[in-house]
């Protein structure tokens, strides 16, 4: 049997914070009207070993949401309901998009962003706070020292970013006392970017650990829609070998980076949380994910 690139174990994102599965859950789509499904979705993913759940302040202004702050308002809700599950958790939002402005990190704002989330979920600190999207109006040295009197303060335990360049990603580290955990682009086998901008390879140099977003391309890997059909068919093929779904495929195919990236998924039905979380017992070996590169480029590497 040739060697399985699939990475399964759970990953250690700071010294100050317990251990996440290998696939994490993103609540974008977490706007349910019903307490008792947004708990029993919690719950699931928790069962799972998705214990690192990925919110943001902004989730519900879109996607069906009721506004701003939204899905940590329904977040808050379900902890406060049954407070023990803040311990089985990871907590991790994000700020830094203030609707109509584009992107706000001055120091002001940002403040003001993480005070607002600690509120709406009901929770005294967040165990991973992370800039949004670059604001490249503010100078790093600033967004820097936000962050670390935050984490001085308590009310946050560690810090990363999301939507940053590498180069982005070392200006900010520069200046920070404490470390960048995480960054968080987006990747799948559908957006192979980070592969290829120096995202991965900066991870690997400086320890960071990779979050991806979108490792189903917005569905569209489950659906087939707008995708390849070269790579639709041979994620077909592999889920047959390996007796799961395309999407369970694509999900492995994040997993099995040497970085060890955590795939966030977004599906809010609980039978599809179980399917997926079937990605980490999948084998898939060195050509396997070459092919799926090739199949999603469509042409050969040199």
């Amino acid at each position: 049997m040739s060697e399985n690139l699939v990475l399964k174990e759970p990953r250690t994102l700071s010294e100050d914070l317990p251990p996440v599965g290998p696939i994490a859950f993103g609540l974008w789509r977490y706007t349910t009207e019903k307490l008792e499904e947004a708990t029993e979705l919690l719950e699931t993913a928790i069962e799972l070993g998705m214990n690192l759940i990925d919110n943001a302040d902004v989730y519900g202004f879109d996607w069906g949401g009721k506004g701003f702050g939204a899905c940590e308002e329904l977040l808050g809700k379900v902890i406060a309901a049954k407070p023990h599950l803040r311990d089985q958790i990871v907590l991790s939002t994000k700020g830094g998009i203030a609707p109509p402005v584009p992107y706000n990190s001055s120091s002001n704002y940002l403040r003001s962003a993480c005070e607002g989330s600690l509120k709406r979920l009901g929770v005294e600190n967040i165990d991973l706070y992370q800039i949004h999207r670059p604001d490249i109006y503010t100078h790093p040295s600033e967004v820097a020292e936000t962050l670390d009197s935050l984490i001085d303060e308590g009310k946050i335990k560690a810090v990363g970013v999301s939507n940053y360049t590498p180069d982005q990603v070392s200006a900010l580290s520069s200046y920070l006392k404490s470390p960048l955990v995480t960054t968080q682009p987006e990747f799948s086998v559908n957006c192979l970017k980070p592969l290829r901008d120096g995202t991965l390879d900066q991870c690997s140099a400086k320890g960071i650990n990779p979050l991806a977003w979108s490792p189903l391309a917005g569905g569209r890997l489950a659906t087939g829609e707008g995708i390849r059909p070269e790579l639709v068919e041979l994620l077909d093929e592999l889920g047959q070998r390996e007796s799961v779904d395309r999407a369970t495929i694509a999900v492995a195919f994040v997993l099995a980076h040497p970085t060890a990236p955590i795939p966030i998924v977004g599906t809010q039905r609980t039978e599809r949380l179980r399917k997926l979380s079937e990605a980490t017992s999948v084998n898939l070996n060195r050509d396997d994910v070459y092919n799926l590169i090739e199949a999603s480029d469509g042409v050969p590497l040199p």
